[in-house]
């Protein structure tokens, strides 16, 4: 069936495009005429390249998906019938590529497929546990109250990424000016005084040596170093992307001072709070610790998981081979201990989500405070550095002119 490019004018006067499947353009215009918008402009054929390349960069934010779920959840709850909810949700959707995967949804819901089916089909945009949460939602009847807890996760893992944003921007500035200061001394100060110093008769220091060495090299053999530089870059990634790799990578970040505790903390509230939230929607428990494995974003974490999996599978409880695993700190299988006990499981992962946020909040601050003498201390010998490459053949310089 051949794709049609449209533009049409909403109810509102606001002007919206996509692509639609159809037949003939007759039936392109019935169908929007049906949305109860205005066709301006119906082309045959795919979306242009230029389009296309525009689409690349429009990336669905979690803001995006924080959005469209309050909306939706709003409209159900409303009343308001499904296929015009995601009708009303095309018309006030920004972002292009979002509006194009809702416009497919639509079209997948009023063929009869479920919601959760048709999101599936995006996978890259809607995750497993979306897509099992609204699974839920639908099979009990309580969508709008699924797709409220899922807006409110998605807030909570925008907002701690945010916190570490700021929290890592002024080292990440620090590091990149510094870098391309040491780069532009070297390729363009640093020649200079090289052919000021040849013409002398004095005795270059060393790190005076180490900087002609680096310049020549850059100079020279530039292309080369580009080449090895994104050779180690892709080996490294290769090698993360494989299992024994990611595997390491994971250790190795828990393992970092100051950054493996707040990486620990992060993943351990995760974990708790999209546990809670997948066991209070009624998902069955296997499958919930199924889902939190894939969700953690970190391998070591989630192997325990799976261990945990195995041992449930088995009858036992969860708090036992928490436990047993030496990857859960000692407060969050008690207090899972307790949860199974009193029958207030997700009550008390919540609580324990909501200490880690505290902790994660509290370590987050104290980043920049604990990197700034570590920032410094690198600041201090790359200056000291350059300064004594440059300035140390000018005073022997002097001191030989003055004999």
């Amino acid at each position: 069936m051949p794709a049609y490019v449209y533009k049409v004018r909403t109810q509102a006067g606001e002007v919206v495009s996509g692509v639609l499947n159809a037949p003939t353009p007759d039936a392109v215009a019935e169908q929007l005429f049906s949305k109860g918008y205005i066709p301006i402009k119906i082309e045959a054929g795919e979306v242009s390249p230029a389009d296309k390349g525009w689409q690349l960069f429009d990336r669905i934010k979690a803001e995006d998906l924080i959005v469209f779920s309050r909306q939706l959840a709003t409209l159900v709850t409303a009343g308001i019938s499904f296929i015009r909810g995601l009708d009303t949700l095309l018309e006030q959707t920004r972002n292009k590529r979002l509006r194009i995967i809702i416009e497919a949804i639509r079209k997948d819901v009023e063929g009869g497929s479920s919601f959760s089916d048709a999101l599936a089909k995006f996978s890259s945009v809607f995750s497993p546990l979306y897509v099992s949460m609204v699974k839920v939602g639908e099979e009990a009847g309580v969508l709008d109250d699924i797709l409220e807890r899922l807006a409110s996760l998605l807030e909570h893992e925008a907002a701690t990424k945010a916190r570490l944003k700021a929290a890592t921007r002024y080292p990440t500035i620090v590091v990149v000016a510094i870098t391309i200061a040491f780069f532009v001394l070297t390729t363009f100060v640093v020649p200079k005084f090289a052919s000021m110093y040849e013409a002398s008769k004095v005795v270059l220091p060393l790190p005076t040596r180490i900087l002609i060495f680096i310049n020549k090299a850059i100079r020279t053999y530039w292309p080369l170093l580009i080449a090895v530089a994104a050779g180690i870059f892709f080996m490294i990634k290769s090698y993360i992307s494989s299992a024994p790799g990611r595997w390491n990578w994971d250790k190795l970040k828990l393992r970092i001072p100051v950054i493996g505790s707040v990486v620990e903390k992060t993943v351990m509230s995760r974990f708790a709070r999209i546990f809670s939230t997948l066991y209070r929607s009624g998902i069955p428990m296997l499958h919930t610790l199924d889902i939190v494995s894939g969700t953690l974003g970190n391998v070591i974490i989630a192997r325990a998981v799976e261990v945990v999996k195995e041992s449930v599978r088995e009858g036992k409880g969860l708090a036992q081979p928490m436990a047993s695993t030496m990857v859960f700190p000692p407060m969050v299988t008690q207090m899972v201990a307790v949860g199974e006990e009193t029958g207030a499981l997700d009550d008390m992962l919540i609580k324990v989500s909501d200490y880690y946020d505290l902790e994660v909040e509290y370590a987050i601050k104290n980043l920049s405070t604990t990197l700034e003498p570590i920032l410094m201390v690198f600041l201090a010998g790359i200056i000291l550095f350059l300064a004594l490459g440059i300035f140390l053949p000018i005073w022997d310089m002097i001191h030989v002119m003055k004999r």
